[in-house]
């Protein structure tokens, strides 16, 4: 071989070293395929009646070394988010909930509720926020309404606020979701409205059939003080606020709301109907301890906000929606 071509050989290997690599990224080690399969039989997932959907692995921001999975499991017009750690050889599954002791162990779901133009009753500022998900025509919704609109300010009349989600589950109650949407058209043209429609929806609830609702809550509309009718029936006719429910139900499910009524306490998850006793003693617990830890509620200093001359100052306490008329 010749000098020169030894050379020429040469350099050209040099170049090639040194170009990009051309080969295509290295996939995932986890087989989406697998995971569903082994999914199904973790919990019992009937192929033929319910759907999974596995998202594409993320890395995990929780774990190193660990992807996160996002699952979805479907029954007709119900479904169930959650969230699985897989080994980045795709052989070890971990379901659990990862706290980082500088935080607050609710973060996730604090993150994840919102509560801006939401119908709310309490004090602004309040050291615990409530969030609540419920569905008008459930029977145990009904008798966690009732509670909280009979103690909750009157136990409460400065620490607390709650906020109100509909999450209609319409696989089991055939009008829920058109209640709803009706709740949001009532709020839209008067929020204080909302709380007489969610006093009396609850309290008339067993009388509701999907063929009267509309002629009840007209009915309901007549004998409230500035509140347009004709302008709630259009509302109610063209579904102007399905848009509403429909953004409740899926920030419900992106906390994994399955069930109502489901209830946050600064982030607390309480997915059962609860006693007021047990529930005054989470409030109370919670007021203590935000003294010093002040990392939820409306008064955390979790927002740090400009302050600009000239703009609107914020109003420190709403007025208050009046507890439940018995």
């Amino acid at each position: 071989m010749s000098r020169s071509l030894s050379l020429s050989l040469a350099a050209a290997l040099l170049i090639a070293a040194s170009a990009p690599s051309q080969n295509p990224p290295k996939k995932s080690a986890l087989d989406k395929a697998t995971l569903e399969a082994y999914v199904r039989h973790l919990f019992v997932l009937d192929p033929a009646r319910i759907t999974v959907q596995v998202s594409d692995p993320k890395p995990s921001a929780d774990l190193p070394n660990f992807q996160e999975v996002s699952v979805r499991a479907s029954l007709g017009a119900q479904s169930q988010d959650f969230k699985l750690l897989v080994s980045k050889d795709g052989q070890k599954i971990l379901q659990a909930n990862v706290y980082d002791v500088n935080n607050n162990p609710f973060k996730h779901d604090l993150d994840k509720l919102k509560t801006e133009l939401e119908p709310d009753f309490g004090t602004a500022g309040a050291p615990v926020v409530l969030v609540e998900f419920s569905d008008f025509q459930c029977p145990f919704c009904k008798e966690e309404a009732n509670m909280l609109r009979t103690n909750l300010l009157t136990a409460y009349p400065k620490q607390a606020r709650l906020y109100f989600k509909t999450f209609p589950i319409e696989s089991l109650h055939p009008w829920a979701r058109a209640a709803a949407v009706a709740s949001r058209c009532v709020f839209r043209q008067k929020p204080a409205a909302f709380w007489d429609y969610h006093d009396w929806i609850f309290s008339h609830q067993a009388e509701i059939t999907p063929e009267n609702l509309k002629d009840k809550i007209m009915e309901w509309a007549k004998g409230q003080k500035d509140l347009d009718a004709l302008q709630l029936n259009q509302c109610i006719d063209t579904k102007a606020t399905d848009a509403e429910v429909q953004r409740e139900i899926d920030e419900g499910r992106a906390l994994g709301v399955s069930g109502t009524p489901t209830l946050f306490v600064n982030g607390r998850r309480i997915d059962q109907t609860i006693a007021w006793p047990n529930l005054r003693a989470i409030v109370d617990y919670e007021i203590e301890y935000q003294k010093t830890a002040k990392n939820a509620g409306e008064d955390c200093g979790c927002e740090l906000k400009l302050d600009l001359p000239g703009a609107p100052q914020q109003q420190k306490t709403l007025p208050l929606a009046p507890p439940k008329k018995n």
